[in-house]
């Protein structure tokens, strides 16, 4: 089996990622046509989480944001191809920074912080150029892959321009351990929590949603200002970011603040640009636990 992904990668993936983008979005628009018209991927899933998310628009207009997903998703495939192989000229004009004035000045003061956001846009790229704008020591948090070749060549890919990546069962005990390193660690929000009865419970999309607490609860932990992650897509292939702080003092929130102000800053952008969230996730496939209260531990 490894030899067969020394293959693949070394056959297929490598070899197609050293394409210009303006090719692959040839290969992107045939695999829409694929994935939307003939094999109909996760199309039940998406319709139902358009459908229930914008109760108020018209039947064209989500009919509309169902196909420009595809299109998008299709991009975000060959981007992410893309990214095996993209040079940091080429990450940096593609994603450009906003203004980085408040986590410079975090920098400054000496903190470390937390950046929170989600599957919005393109997020590959996004962890590729980080730590080319911000002046910590940006990390990833990660499940590893079963795929050891593949789990090594995604490491290699996001961490090439200085970004750290480190498994999700260890960020607790790495930020412990490096305190004197001022560290941006980003977390995914909108992923759908396996255990129901840790996360926050709140409306989101005009659905009663759980939401991961990591951010919150690290940040309470060692006391980091939060920003949110925005990206925006200005037109195909190229991005700008922006950190927007949500939270300076976490010691002074009340347990669930940090997490509902990331979550309804992510469902701000999702309404500007609605077709570029991932919305193939199954995102709502659980239910609020009968007589659930909330009662996160904090610190």
């Amino acid at each position: 089996m490894y030899v067969l992904n020394l293959i693949l990668y070394y056959g297929v993936i490598l070899p197609l990622s050293c394409l210009p983008l303006r090719v692959l979005y040839i290969f992107s628009d045939g695999l829409y046509l694929l994935v939307y018209y003939i094999a109909g991927y996760r199309k039940k899933v998406v319709t139902e989480n358009i459908y229930k998310s914008f109760p108020e628009k018209s039947e064209a207009e989500k009919r509309a944001i169902i196909r420009e997903f595809y299109r998008h998703f299709c991009d975000t495939l060959v981007e992410s191809l893309k990214c095996f192989t993209i040079s940091r000229e080429e990450a940096s004009k593609r994603m450009k920074a906003e203004d980085m004035t408040e986590i410079s000045q975090s920098f400054a003061d000496g903190k470390s912080a937390i950046l929170a956001g989600g599957h919005l846009n393109n997020w590959e790229l996004f962890a590729i150029a980080a730590d080319m704008y911000i002046p910590h020591q940006a990390i990833a948090i990660y499940s590893p892959l079963k795929n050891r070749l593949f789990d090594e060549k995604m490491r290699s890919t996001r961490g090439k321009y200085g970004l750290k990546l480190i498994p999700m069962k260890q960020i607790g005990l790495y930020l412990s351990h490096h305190r004197e390193q001022l560290t941006a660690t980003i977390f995914a929000m909108d992923q759908s929590p396996s255990n129901p009865h840790k996360s926050y419970w709140m409306e989101f999309l005009n659905q009663d949603t759980s939401v991961f607490l990591g951010a919150e609860r690290y940040a309470v932990k060692f006391n980091m200002p939060v920003y949110y992650g925005r990206i925006y897509k200005i037109k195909r292939g190229y991005y700008s970011f922006n950190l927007i702080k949500v939270c300076d003092d976490p010691s002074k929130t009340s347990p669930g603040d940090i997490t509902v102000a990331i979550t309804k800053k992510l469902e701000e952008d999702i309404r500007i640009q609605p077709a570029y969230w991932l919305w193939s996730h199954r995102r709502w496939k659980r239910s609020r636990p009968p007589g659930y209260t909330f009662s996160p531990a904090r610190g």
